[in-house]
């Protein structure tokens, strides 16, 4: 987890004091919970145990350390129960203070101040989010890429097999002619239809497809006469 905080160390910061804060972090943190800043106390005299404060894109959490370093005390607040937050900068260092929803007030003292005002910084964002939440409409933008896609498609699709209607919608005569010809066939057929050439039959089917295509024939029809035909192709 140290490697993912790598951007949040600074000058300022002891790498040990933010590794061990992330390890104890490690089990807390929730379903798609980042950590966005860790600022970490740091007092003129020598602080063993400082405390520290880590911001999340869902809250805020205080740590402190307890029983000589043995434990550690979180106390957490989410972003919908902050009412504001600002700085404080003194010669020493700085102040990170927040106000929740309920007028609690909690105050984190001698932070470096790049690291407060780091701090300030994304706990703004945070709360801007709140105030005006960008709208996102993943849903809607798939819906009219699937859309514009399917139109596409459908621009796409090929003509040439209808340039030629006459080739496809028969003439009364024809359509006599054929029923009249091609829809007796029969078993009782089969030795006309064996001395007609390869073309001949695949003419015949062709011709038996535009009757079905046109409703002239049924499909069991078709599928019976199609049958016949296939046996000498």
């Amino acid at each position: 987890m140290i490697d993912n905080l790598k951007k949040i160390l600074n000058e300022d910061q002891d790498p040990k004091a933010i590794e061990k804060i992330t390890a104890k972090l490690e089990n807390l943190l929730m379903s798609n919970e980042e950590v966005g800043y860790i600022a970490v106390q740091k007092k003129p005299a020598v602080t063993i145990f400082p405390d520290s404060i880590v911001v999340t894109n869902k809250r805020i959490i205080l740590c402190k350390p307890k029983n000589l370093g043995l434990s550690m005390e979180f106390i957490d607040y989410d972003w919908d129960d902050i009412a504001g937050s600002f700085v404080k900068e003194g010669i020493l260092g700085a102040d990170f203070t927040f106000t929740t929803n309920s007028d609690l007030t909690h105050t984190v003292d001698y932070l470096p101040k790049n690291q407060a005002r780091k701090l300030y910084t994304y706990a703004k964002e945070q709360l801007d989010l709140l105030k005006n939440p960008k709208i996102t409409t993943p849903i809607i933008e798939e819906v009219k890429a699937e859309t514009l896609v399917q139109e596409e498609a459908i621009e796409e699709t090929p003509t040439e097999e209808v340039t030629n209607y006459a080739e496809i919608i028969p003439t009364p005569n024809d359509v006599i002619r054929d029923t009249e010809i091609e829809a007796p066939i029969t078993h009782n057929n089969d030795f006309g239809l064996a001395n007609l050439s390869q073309d001949e039959l695949f003419a015949k089917l062709q011709n038996y497809k535009k009757l079905l295509d046109n409703g002239l024939i049924l499909q069991g029809e078709y599928d019976r006469l199609k049958s016949e035909i296939l046996k000498y192709l």
